[in-house]
């Protein structure tokens, strides 16, 4: 079985993918065509927040976003160790200085009561990151970055795309808010690609203008930019993808579920979702100790796993020194000890069950 099963859903959306990529070939415009405005505005529409800006990736959309609140050399950006290193490399390449806090042991996301203690009159942007595809406690987060002068709060979304936070949209619960349409991604495109949010107009118009070299209009630059756009064909396949999305979710949810009760039954360790939230599942994560010699156990039964993430940033070789934070033994322990499954919206029961089966039966 695959770990995600992007062939099931390419066969339940080929004739409208088709079409959609047709369209493109049909009018030309490979670059900022008519499917990259369309996008955006149903984007907004579902989210609610009042501006969407499409980029080229998930993590251009986190560096276009710090450039637009004028992140730059001397700054520090509260952000977590255990993400994927777009999170930090971003903050690292506008020479600001990531600032890392220990995540819950409960969920993998940034923990809130220790937020305060890691800001300073150096502290720019706070950048929680919604893991596993659950947001972080954003509320939370949001009133400590009022109560300290208004700090701009910058949701890594990557993973988090469709969940819900208190009623609310991931993508639109902070200053900004980043997505992800890598292909793994619950909404993916068949390349690179991602968004931006936010309901700051002066924001949005600055992010509109990086993307494209800093242009306010052709060949007038009024700030400095990137070639951070969207592909025009990568927009067609998302809104390809969008017509079944909120199906996808919804089967995300059921699934996720169904493995919660299955894996708690057979008293196995898991992340746990919080109740004022969902999650979509970018990943299904479980704890295990010997976590290698169960990797190949399941291998050899034909069920592939993945770890989300092995080793923290504070202990990557190209950040000592680069970081402060070092001490974070929950986000330690975690990248010892989780493993994710296989988890797609076209995930079966039959194969769910196996591989609950083939874990229980070792761990």
């Amino acid at each position: 079985m695959p770990f995600i099963d992007l062939k099931a859903q390419y066969k339940a959306l080929q004739p409208r993918i088709h079409a959609r990529i047709n369209q493109v070939l049909d009018h030309g415009q490979y670059i900022m065509g008519p499917e990259v405005r369309e996008l955006e505005e149903k984007l907004e529409t579902y989210t609610g927040a009042a501006h969407c800006i499409t980029v080229a990736s998930g993590t251009e959309a986190l560096l276009i976003s710090l450039m637009a609140l004028g992140v730059g050399a001397g700054d520090e950006v509260i952000t977590t160790p255990f993400t994927f290193v777009a999170t930090a490399e971003v903050i690292v390449l506008l020479g600001a200085k990531p600032v890392f806090v220990d995540v819950q042991a409960d969920t993998g996301n940034i923990d809130p009561a220790q937020i305060e203690a890691a800001i300073t009159p150096r502290t720019k942007a706070i950048m929680p990151v919604s893991l596993y595809g659950q947001p972080a406690d954003m509320d939370e987060i949001n009133a400590i970055a009022e109560r300290h002068g208004k700090i701009a709060v910058i949701e890594d979304a990557a993973q988090s795309f469709g969940a819900d936070y208190n009623g609310r949209k991931s993508c639109n619960l902070s200053t900004t808010g980043c997505t992800s349409f890598f292909p793994s991604k619950p909404l993916g495109c068949y390349g690179d690609g991602g968004a931006i949010f936010t309901s700051d107009a002066a924001l949005a118009q600055a992010m509109r203008e990086i993307r494209v070299h800093g242009q306010s209009k052709r060949y007038v630059h009024t700030r400095i930019g990137v070639g951070g756009r969207m592909d025009t064909i990568q927009c067609a396949v998302v809104l390809a993808k969008l017509e079944r999305f909120d199906w996808e979710v919804q089967r995300r949810l059921q699934i996720g579920a169904r493995y919660n009760e299955l894996l708690d039954a057979a008293g196995i360790r898991r992340v746990q979702q919080q109740a004022d939230r969902t999650s979509v599942f970018a990943q299904y994560t479980v704890l295990v100790e010997d976590r290698e010699r169960l990797q190949e156990v399941l291998k050899a039964a034909g069920i592939p796993t993945a770890v989300h993430y092995p080793v923290p940033l504070n202990e990557q070789p190209a950040y000592r020194g680069l970081c402060a934070g070092t001490d974070m033994p929950v986000s330690a322990a975690l990248a010892r000890t989780v493993m994710s499954l296989p988890m797609s919206a076209d995930l079966e029961d039959a194969q769910q069950v196996r591989i609950v089966n083939a874990l229980a039966s070792q761990a």
